[in-house]
């Protein structure tokens, strides 16, 4: 084979690793929150959110995902949930952290967010990608290894979250559990891809998750509903970040 080819094929992958590596460092403590998930810390839901976002933030969180839906969300006031949106993306960018937002892809362009994140009967990838204007983490849903199969060769995804692991009560008609074996099963049948692993989890599975193959966690209660919200994000981040060095 011609040098110059094989060069060029060098410098592809190690490109390809270098993107990937760069989203595995931003998945090890993956918050995700909305208003509905601080209704227990008082009325003023907007400010439970952002006081939950700045501890866990100062806790260390690696990302953010705004996923703000579901009959007790700013969901049907969307002038609102935008405000929102928009001082949970300033508090991110002071920190570094990237700001994700869960599903509404028109949201995530005009705040000019980081990424956003879909499942699978959302926006398709290749629109989201061909629609944005800049580089945008682009993740998706999986709950089955067909699903994870078929986003390994979609170079439009940049992660996949994988569950729900556990039995969880943050999400509306979720999807049958998967288990953590599930993970360590994906990493077995071949795919690659950098991916969190997502409800249910508490400290507790972080470590096995992340010996069976997951490059991080992503929490909602574990965080919201913690009495010390800076002090576990803290131990959380580090029991995870043990896999990154």
């Amino acid at each position: 084979m011609d040098r110059q080819i094989i060069g060029l094929i060098v410098i592809l992958c190690t490109k390809g690793n270098d993107e990937m590596q760069k989203i595995r460092e931003i998945l090890p403590l993956y918050f995700v929150a909305g208003t509905q998930d601080c209704r227990h810390l008082g009325e003023n839901s907007e400010q439970n959110l952002l006081s939950v976002l700045k501890q866990a933030l100062d806790g260390g969180i690696t990302c953010f995902q705004f996923r703000d839906k579901g009959k007790f969300s700013l969901e049907h006031s969307p002038s609102a949930q935008k405000a929102l949106a928009i001082a949970c993306r300033d508090m991110c960018r002071e920190y570094r952290v990237p700001f994700i937002i869960n599903d509404n892809v028109d949201l995530a362009f005009e705040l000019e967010a980081d990424g956003v994140h879909v499942g699978q009967t959302d926006m398709a990838v290749e629109v989201i990608r061909a629609k944005a204007n800049k580089e945008m983490i682009v993740g998706w849903s999986v709950n089955l290894l067909e699903e994870a199969k078929i986003g390994e060769a979609m170079a439009e995804i940049d992660y996949f979250g994988i569950g729900p692991i556990f039995p969880t009560y943050s999400k509306e008609n979720p999807k049958p559990t998967r288990g953590m074996v599930f993970v360590q099963h994906l990493r077995q049948s071949g795919i690659t891809k950098p991916l969190v692993a997502i409800g249910g989890v508490k400290r507790e599975h972080v470590r096995t998750l992340r010996e069976f193959g997951a490059d991080g966690v992503a929490v909602i209660s574990a965080i919201c509903r913690a009495e010390n919200v800076r002090e576990m994000t803290r131990v959380l981040r580090s029991v995870s970040q043990e896999f990154n060095s």
